[in-house]
């Protein structure tokens, strides 16, 4: 009679145990969803910035950062090439959102400061768009005309980006915060006229205009597909490598490679990493 009782709750155990796996089976997927549940972060929104006042300020600085798409841990920034479902590289989404006529662009050759706009047109030709005559050709009527090719932009060709950030000590939460304030893709491309490579600034975003379209674009999460997070995330919680270019200086902003080369330029950006660092310990040494 105990063996039979044993059994018997092994077998309850056994179906305890599995009961949610088999209802989960036994469940019909919603009509278009192809997978175990629907996933979906358009409707996400940024998380609000904390409320700062220019009193709280009481020390700043603005820093520029290099990110090389290269890299592994910043690959999700550069893939896919092209779409994959509703997943879209990072450039792609900044051409959508200024070719929408939503937000505006900035010439990044006037400088840093973000108020002189550019055109759709100066923005495509600077990634790679353009229309030229190739052979010519004759009609079924004699005629002779010229084959016009229109070469599409390379958003693909966007190897490295800058952030512009600015590092500042907000006295009312007593910590050292920063803030993004924009984004320039730069172009690495190699010229076949002058049979070189070259680097071409495309523009300067307004991170700030771009939150509410990155909060609703998904990037790849390398860990766990099941943990979904937004391009502003990504930002926010700086899962980025970056190299230090340059800083507000009193030489026009100079960028670090004007006076240092090499492994000099590295350690000089560790310099002002460093800097940054012992600004906030000092607030809090006594």
């Amino acid at each position: 009679m105990k063996k039979y009782k044993t059994i018997f709750s092994v077998i309850l155990f056994i179906s305890i145990l599995f009961a949610p796996a088999l209802e989960l089976s036994a469940q019909e997927s919603p009509a278009g969803i192809k997978g175990l549940y629907k996933k979906d972060i358009r409707d996400k929104s940024p998380i609000p910035y904390t409320h700062l006042r220019e009193a709280d300020v009481m020390w700043s600085k603005k820093i520029f950062r290099e990110i090389d798409l290269r890299k592994k841990i910043n690959q999700p920034l550069y893939y896919p090439t092209t779409p994959i479902g509703d997943r879209v590289s990072l450039i792609n989404i900044i051409l959508a959102e200024i070719k929408s006529g939503t937000v505006n662009a900035y010439d990044a050759m006037e400088g840093d400061d973000m108020t002189v706009k550019i055109t759709q047109a100066d923005i495509d030709n600077k990634m790679g768009a353009k229309s030229d005559s190739a052979a010519s050709y004759r009609t079924a009527s004699g005629e002779l005309r010229d084959t016009i090719v229109i070469e599409p932009p390379r958003p693909e060709e966007i190897k490295t980006i800058w952030l512009q950030e600015e590092w500042f000590f907000d006295k009312k939460h007593s910590k050292m915060d920063v803030r993004i304030l924009g984004i320039m893709p730069i172009r690495n491309y190699f010229n076949r006229e002058s049979n070189e490579s070259q680097k071409t600034q495309v523009c300067w975003i307004y991170y700030p205009d771009f939150r509410d379209t990155f909060a609703s674009h998904e990037i790849y999460n390398p860990d766990n597909d099941a943990h979904r997070i937004s391009f502003d995330d990504f930002f926010m919680q700086r899962r980025f490598s970056s190299i230090i270019v340059a800083e507000s200086n009193v030489y026009d902003n100079r960028q670090v490679n004007q006076y240092k080369t090499g492994k000099e330029a590295l350690i000089e950006a560790e310099r002002i990493k460093e800097y940054i660092f012992n600004v906030e310990h000092d607030l809090w040494e006594y």
